[in-house]
């Protein structure tokens, strides 16, 4: 199925990687959103889990090895041609993920990576859904199971 102009939505998966307080952000190398910073992330194959699909496209975009966590947010992502068809349309499925191995670099689709403060995210642009799920990252604090935690 082609990503531009298609037939149905296009399912995507998007990584929330945040390490000390900052989120991990490529500059998109390829379009949609050529030049623009954005999660890493991508198109999740066909026989591919949405997990192994998050995996797979922060290892090309940014060289890092990540576990996948909590579910953050689904999304959806319509643009329009000038004549109003459909050019593009995603539903994103967004989790937070943590760094376990490799060394940061931009890869495949990736211009640029580069990790950013909740205080730089403002003058990116980024659009408001991107925005929310970024700072439901940031802000993220596991549940901590009280039973465990009186008994021991």
């Amino acid at each position: 199925m082609s990503r531009e102009f298609p037939t149905n939505p296009v399912v995507g998966v998007g990584a929330v990687i945040v390490q000390g307080g900052r989120v991990l952000l490529i500059r998109r190398g390829h379009a949609p959103l050529l030049g623009e910073w954005s999660l890493p992330g991508g198109v999740v194959e066909c026989g591919e889990t949405l997990r192994e699909g998050i995996v797979r496209e922060v290892r090309e975009e940014t060289g890092l090895g990540v576990e996948t966590g909590e579910l953050l947010g689904v999304y959806e992502r319509v643009v329009r041609s000038d004549d109003g068809r459909v050019r593009y349309h995603y539903v994103l499925i967004d989790f937070l993920c943590g760094v376990i191995s490799g060394d940061l670099k931009a890869g495949s689709d990736a211009a640029a990576v580069r990790w950013f403060t909740r205080a730089e995210l403002g003058s990116l642009g980024l659009p408001l859904d991107t925005q929310d799920v970024i700072g439901k990252g940031l802000d993220f604090k596991p549940e901590v199971n009280t039973s465990e935690k009186l008994s021991s």
